[in-house]
Order: structure tokens, then sequence, then C-alpha cells
């Protein structure tokens, strides 16, 4: 006879359950560290609602702290929906100790997410001082990288002016077919009650698209009046994306992770389609955050910005960017690019590979929001030249070589790239995507379930509190966190920095 396969306890069968939920959750489990952690927050200074005490005559509300422990948990435990969150809190014991037994409605837990975008920010800073308190950052380092995430938004959601003026032009052509069809209809005789039918049909699918064209240059109005390019029906602030030949209709998030300990001090929810504005802002905004005089600040190729190394350089901070090969094309085409061109700084001229001079013309110009000086030398004076074939365009004018005011920030970055890039983006791969990646696919997160900048800014708030919860109980372990959120608590450390929700 073969071994029998295990069996289970019978469903009617009596058994005698620990008496306490307190003996559901082991001392290991990190219910407890959220709990630990949540109690150590003074609400209402961080600006909670309800979060005062003194509420008006009627039904209870629930407190703050029990459901901002609830939302921790759900977003650390891949539960973001408001209706999952309210079912947790019915079945998962977790959740039922971690609130309490409390069982708030879908609705009451939605809200509470919506209504508290700026206080939910102000704990993700909160437990970055804490980070800090406990000596997990470095305050040397830090790497800044960028991700696209969806919106809660379709991709026909979002119009652009081209496409608005397409459809406008479409609509107008059928408004003009229907009105042939409307005289067409006038100059026959009536005689029957399908013909006054067909009339009216006419006029009322005319009046629809009547409707829609003044929708439509409503729109394209909205569009001339804001300066944007892109209009969102669904969420007015999500745009469409594009990186490495993907399309992402949603928001370019910014994080900045320090090099000690991968914990994330700094992040940013924007709808620049790139990274290259994002440089000077975030580093700055760690360097503020870390309160140190000096940073180093590394980032792909993406953040490359002449402008923006200079205003790292006058905050104080070391920028290491992947520096982008924008001469490839020239050369692929055998012609001399710029960079073959030597600056003399005492002369402030340029010397070709033939030995000539290029002298400064004109005073400097903005292009592209920066001043350029340019340089050049007469195209005559170059006929000679053996080199004239690859260096002078192809329309036989002179050459001509621009220098922003930027270029001694711009070289001296260049010469610390060929001498450290190779190390530093090594480093920066191995910081900077790491939470990324454990926001996707470990928190199984990849889009926002709320809309406008104020609530998705308060979501990715969330997703960065539990993951930097996460990463300080991975590296003290549970205990040493719980008894230092209770060191904290009873040496009156409860936070009470109100201008952090401002």
């Amino acid at each position: 006879m073969g071994r029998r396969y295990k069996q289970g306890t019978a469903r009617s069968q009596y058994a005698l359950l620990p008496p306490r939920v307190e003996d559901y959750v082991g001392e290991d489990n990190t219910v407890r560290g959220i709990d630990a952690y949540v109690e150590t927050l003074d609400m209402n200074a961080l600006g909670f609602c309800n979060a005062g005490g003194n509420l008006a005559p009627g039904q209870p509300a629930y407190a703050p702290a029990a459901l901002l422990k609830l939302y921790i948990f759900g977003y650390l435990n891949r539960v973001h929906s408001s209706r999952r969150l309210a079912r947790e809190c019915r079945r998962n014991l977790e959740a039922i100790w971690l609130v309490e037994g409390l069982a708030p409605g879908y609705r009451t837990i939605a809200e509470f997410r919506k209504l508290n975008g700026k206080a939910l920010k102000a704990a993700c800073k909160d437990f970055v001082a804490l980070c800090k308190e406990l000596d997990l950052l470095g305050g040397e380092v830090v790497a800044i990288d960028g991700a696209f995430f969806n919106a809660s938004a379709s991709d026909s959601s979002v119009l652009t002016k081209t496409r608005l003026e397409k459809d406008l032009k479409q609509i107008e052509l059928d408004i003009d077919a229907y009105c042939q069809g409307l005289d067409a209809q006038d100059q026959q005789e009536c005689d029957s009650a399908a013909d006054l039918g067909t009339a009216s049909d006419l006029e009322a699918k005319l009046d629809k698209l009547k409707a829609r064209q003044a929708r439509k240059q409503a729109q394209i109005k909205q569009l001339e009046d804001s300066g944007e390019t892109q209009l969102s029906r669904t969420d007015s602030d999500t745009r469409t994306l594009r990186k490495a030949g993907q399309k992402t209709t949603g928001y370019n998030v910014q994080s900045t992770v320090d090099a000690k300990h991968k914990i994330i001090v700094n992040h940013e929810v924007t709808n620049a389609g790139n990274d290259t504005e994002q440089l000077a802002p975030q580093a700055i905004a760690a360097k503020e955050v870390l309160e140190v005089d000096d940073l180093i600040a590394v980032a792909d190729a993406g953040y490359y910005s002449q402008g923006q190394l200079a205003d790292c350089a006058a905050a104080n901070i070391t920028a290491y960017v992947g520096v982008p090969d924008k001469h490839r094309a020239v050369r692929a085409e055998g012609r001399l690019s710029g960079a073959q061109f030597q600056y003399v700084g005492g002369a402030d001229v340029y010397v070709c590979l033939g030995g000539e001079v290029l002298r400064p013309q004109g005073k400097p110009a903005s292009i592209h929001g920066i001043l350029r000086q340019r340089y050049t030398r007469p195209a005559k004076a170059c006929q000679g030249c053996p080199l004239k074939g690859i260096c002078l365009p192809e329309s036989g004018a002179s050459r001509q070589i621009y220098r922003s005011e930027h270029a001694a920030v711009t070289e001296a970055h260049d010469q610390r790239m060929a001498e450290q890039g190779r190390e530093r983006m090594a480093q920066r791969a191995s910081l900077v995507e790491h939470p990324f990646g454990t926001l996707k696919r470990w928190f199984g997160w990849d889009h926002f379930l709320v809309r406008g900048f104020e609530k998705v800014r308060a979501e990715m708030s969330l997703m960065v509190l539990g993951y930097n919860l996460t990463r300080v109980i991975n590296i003290l372990g549970l205990g040493a966190f719980r008894d230092y959120c209770a060191q904290r608590l009873s040496n009156g450390q409860r936070t009470t920095q109100v201008e952090v929700a401002s």
C-alpha cells in the first residue's frame, strides 16, 4: 500500500484559537515596524486631517495614524487600491492587528489619500530625517535617475495641437456634408413623414458636430493660452513621454539616492519629457536634505546640460554625468567636428588642425537660453588648405565654432569623466537603478492610481516611505528599529516639523 497524502484539519473540527489578536502576529513581522514608526509621528503637526482631536458631533472619525499604517502596509504588500485595502481589514490578520480591528470603508480610505497629500509628503521627509538621526546617510555621493510611470489615463486621452487641428478639419468637412444634405432636403417636397424624419436626423447630427467643433476649438485655445504642447482630457497634468523608442502616458519620476545604504533622500514627480533640466534641482534639493557643504552627484547622459552643470558647480556640487557623443554623425561623414578645434584661453581663439586661427566675431548671442560666442575664419583664407574638403560646409561658407558661457565648467567636467567616468557610471547604476527595480518588481507598482500632481506626488511619497522603511529594517533589524522608535518617542523627539507640510 502506497503512502498517504498529508491530511488537513476537518473544517468541522473544534479548535481553541489564540485568545488575542496579538498572538497572530510574530515578533519579527514588518507590521510591527510600521506601527512603531507611525506612533512616533505628530499627525497634527504634519498636517493630517482630523488629527487635532476636536471632532464634531456625530459618527467618530478614524484616527489618521491608523489609516497611514494601513496605507504603508498596503503599498509594501502590493495592495494599492482602497477597495482591496478595505477587504484586507476584514480578512488579513496582519492588517487587523495593525489597525486594531477597525474596518473603514473604501471611500474613507480613498478620501484619506486624497485629502492628505501634503501631510504624506511631510511624513516621507520625516523618515529621511530619522535616517539621518540613525547615521544611515553618507552625505557624500548621491545618484540621480528618472523613470516613467503610467498615469491613470489612456494614450488616447492625450491631445496635441496637431491632432486637434486635424480632428477639427475633419469635423468641418462633415459639417459641410451635412449642410449640403439639408439643402437637398429643403429642395425636395416633404410629402411623407419619412422625409421629415430624415431632415430631423440630419439636423440632430449637425448639432452634435457643431458641439464637437466648439469643444475642439476650446481645447486648441487652452493649449495656446497655456503654452503647453499636450492636453489630457483625463488627467490634466499627465503627458505622453517617449524614451528609447517606448511611449508612456504618465509621469517622469525623479529619484535621488544616497550612496551609503541606497536610501532615497529626495524625489520629485514631473511631466518633463526628458531629464536635461533635472540635474541641478534634484542635486541641490538632496544637498539641502543632507545638510552638507559639498556633494558629489552622478547621473547618466540623459542629464547632460551645460547650464545644469554650471548650476551644480555654483552650488558646490561636483557632477559626474555621462557625456553624449554629439559629433558622431559628423565624424561618420568623414568631416571634422568642433571637438577637434583647440581653444587657446589666453588669446581667446580656436586653432584648427591646419594651424590656422578662428577669432571671435560680434557679441555673444543667446542660443537655447545660453550665451554663445561665435568664432570663425573667412572661407577665402581656407581655400588652399588640404583639409578644406572635410572642414568647410558643402555650401562653401566659412567654418564656425560656438563657445558657450559655461564652457570652462563643461570642459572641467568632461576631463573628470575622462579620468573617472567608467567607475562613476558603474557606481550610478548600482545605486539608483536598485530602488526603481524594487518599486516596480518587488512592490509590484508601475502606475499611479490617482490623478493630478498633488495626488500623484502624495502616492509617490507613500511608495518612497515604504521603500525607505523596508531598507532601514533590513539594515538595522526589526528589533533595533523598534527600539529606536520607542526611544525617539520617549525622548520627546516626536516630529513637529510643521514647515515640511507647506
